[in-house]
């Protein structure tokens, strides 16, 4: 019988910055072993500068040929690309709300909405990369065992 993963340790975020790095390990965790994930992240902290919006939001065609041949990374395009994209897209939210991201997240009423609201305007963010992002950022969630079951008869 396989052990019980342990849950992901959640995190205070304290910039805009905390909520990007956990959006991409969430991203780039999907389709990859969290053992991979885990043993690169160095590499992404470092190539990603720091996961800064600010930063990501000025990478463009040059920084991505860059960072599609850096070994310290899983140098998957599209998914170098969506980190991009996202970081821009949280930006602007957090604008939005007073630069106050949280206030973004608890602007929908719901776990659910949320979950729906974040796949719809990040890439390659999915229901379950969009449960741990929220879980790990320290917002409500409900049970994973009982959220996960209702995803299966759905």
């Amino acid at each position: 019988m396989p052990e019980p993963q342990q849950a992901p340790e959640r995190i205070d975020p304290q910039s805009l910055a905390d909520y990007l790095e956990v959006m991409t390990k969430a991203v780039f965790q999907s389709g990859m072993s969290w053992t991979v994930i885990e043993a690169k992240w160095d590499g992404f902290q470092e190539a990603f500068e720091g996961f800064d919006p600010e930063k990501l939001a000025q990478f463009g065609p040059a920084e991505v040929d860059r960072l599609t041949q850096d070994a310290g990374i899983i140098r998957n395009r599209r998914k170098i690309e969506a980190t991009i994209d996202n970081a821009v897209e949280m930006k602007a939210l957090a604008e939005e709300h007073g630069g106050d991201f949280r206030a973004y997240l608890r602007s929908h009423g719901g776990f659910e909405e949320t979950v729906a609201d974040l796949r719809r305007r990040f890439r390659f963010l999915g229901d379950f990369g969009a449960y741990y992002f929220l879980y790990v950022v320290g917002e409500q969630v409900p049970p994973h065992d009982e959220w996960r079951a209702s995803r299966e008869k759905a």
